[in-house]
């Protein structure tokens, strides 16, 4: 049933966005006018809360809870793992953004910063660290902790509603459905938003390196050659090509990484990430919760609350992701590998790749912002043009987004049949094929409409039930462990009793030990 419906509502709106695309792309805008105007206070809030609750639970008494068994090995390496979740969760976007974000905001930085000043740079680069850092990989971690644990140690579904159906509420119960259907409907649109996004800077790196023309056809053709690659790797499960791929991914990204560091301006690249690390750490409680009441500024709203509903919408797909490859691990080496670390190797891809660019830009006169005003999805191979051994960046750059492109799809392919049978953690390849055919045709489909905007605001406009979902999640999350912390202490303390009889029998009446 949940497939029948969840497909049912993505073809309807597929098919409005073909045939009327202007109807599509004004409802969801008003929509999204709306919600950042309105609701915007309460991502921030969410958000930030969401982040807290992921460092107590690390660094509280909680974090020896396991995820399954207390015997229980995990099943993929430290290394494979970490690779799975980073791929899955931001892979592509931290290739996409990586240059272009803090051009844009030097041009355009956050109110009462003037506009390409060093100020400007260096409000640039810690916006940067603040989009993609704790914030985003908590929303994704508290998703991803309150599944595995209702499924691993309640023995629950890998379903989004899991977490949600054990609260003591009676209304909780009834939501499950819903829930399910939604998170298949936000799942499918964000994914198809991020293959249209990742179509583009594949054809631009390809007209960089080889001329190809940049236009729907060519973009159309990336699509179902990358489609096919990714559905090939989903049927070949979680193992073997999704796990290979995305260790690859990891691979490929920190050698291009490392060659932009010894051949870009090393020196201000360590100078940017310790500069903008202790900004970001100083002003972190504030951009936080930073609003403009005041301003008649949509910067924040264009910005922060736009991608902070982004992760939220983003949410029940990477969550269930790493639910699934997490099994075995504890509540504390959960949060450290998928808040902390992913937010530490952030900061090292914007300092090097933004630091960069923003140099060429600032101290070298690059015409970087030209680039991204023209087309954001070039901007980074404008940047590489500018370096020693631009073109082999460049390629070097191309695979890498196909690679991520391929890893995103075969994740995300997975996560849908998954949510869409029941919770079946292998689901058939018959199943896995329909949802891909499915995503990369919401991404042809709209990408020709000139919907692709669209589709992304609808995306968001889909996570503000979500906002409330994930608070009820949390809110599951912290009764399962607090109540689960609470059985395993008093089992260990009658254990230990129980072991001191043994040792220490009682004594007798008279105060002699008993036969």
């Amino acid at each position: 049933m949940q497939l029948i419906v969840s497909v049912g509502l993505i073809l309807a709106i597929v098919l409005w966005g073909v045939l009327s695309p202007a109807s599509l792309g004004s409802v969801f805008d008003t929509l999204l006018a709306v919600i950042t105007r309105d609701f915007g206070w309460l991502y921030l809030w969410v958000v930030l809360g969401l982040v807290v609750m992921a460092l107590v639970l690390a660094f509280s008494r909680y974090g020896d809870l396991k995820l399954g068994g207390e015997d229980e090995e995990p099943e993929f390496s430290l290394g494979s793992w970490f690779a799975m979740l980073f791929a899955a969760g931001m892979g592509i976007g931290l290739v996409f953004w990586g240059v272009a974000e803090p051009i844009s905001h030097y041009g355009n930085p956050p109110p009462g910063i003037a506009p390409q000043t060093p100020e400007a740079a260096n409000a640039a680069m810690r916006y940067s660290f603040f989009h993609w850092g704790l914030h985003p990989w908590a929303v994704y971690s508290v998703v991803a902790l309150a599944i595995a644990f209702f499924q691993f140690r309640k023995g629950g579904s890998a379903q989004v509603s899991t977490a949600i159906e054990s609260l003591p509420w009676g209304f909780a119960r009834h939501l499950g459905p819903l829930v399910n259907v939604l998170a298949v409907i936000a799942t499918a649109f964000g994914v198809a938003a991020s293959l249209g996004m990742g179509a583009l800077q594949i054809n631009s790196g390809l007209a960089a390196l080889a001329g190809v023309p940049v236009g729907p056809a060519w973009q159309v053709g990336i699509i179902a050659v990358t489609t096919v690659l990714f559905v090939g790797s989903s049927v070949s499960g979680v193992g073997r090509g999704i796990k290979w791929l995305s260790n690859a991914n990891l691979l490929l990204a920190a050698l291009l990484a490392l060659t932009l560091f010894v051949l870009g301006p090393t020196v201000a690249i360590i100078d940017t990430f310790t500069t903008t690390l202790g900004s970001y750490v100083s002003e972190f409680v504030r951009m936080s919760l930073r609003m403009t009441p005041f301003r008649d500024s949509g910067w924040v709203g264009g910005w922060t609350i736009f991608y902070w509903a982004w992760w939220v919408s983003w949410s029940p797909f990477v969550g269930l992701f790493i639910a699934r490859v997490s099994r075995g691990r504890s509540v504390r080496e959960f949060v450290l590998g998928t808040v902390l670390a992913p937010t530490l190797a952030g900061f090292l891809w914007f300092s090097v790749f933004g630091g960069t660019a923003l140099t060429l830009e600032v101290m070298r006169g690059v015409p970087l912002s030209e680039a991204v005003n023209a087309d954001v999805s070039t901007a980074l191979f404008a940047m590489f043009e500018a370096l020693p051994l631009g073109g082999v960046m460049s390629v070097a750059a191309t695979v890498l987004v196909v690679v991520f492109f391929v890893t995103s799809g075969d994740s995300a392919t997975l996560v849908l049949s998954m949510m869409s049978t029941g919770g079946d953690e292998n689901p058939r390849a018959r199943v896995k094929l329909i949802w891909g055919a499915l995503i990369s045709g919401i991404a042809i489909s709209l990408l020709l409409a000139g919907g692709l905007k669209a589709v992304q605001t609808a995306t968001i406009v889909f996570a503000v039930p979500f906002a409330v979902v994930i608070v009820l999640m949390a809110v599951a999350l912290w009764r399962g462990v607090r109540d689960d912390w609470a059985e395993e202490n008093r089992r260990e303390r009658a254990l230990r009793r129980r072991m001191r009889e043994m040792v220490e029998p009682p004594q007798g009446g008279d105060g002699k030990r008993g036969p």
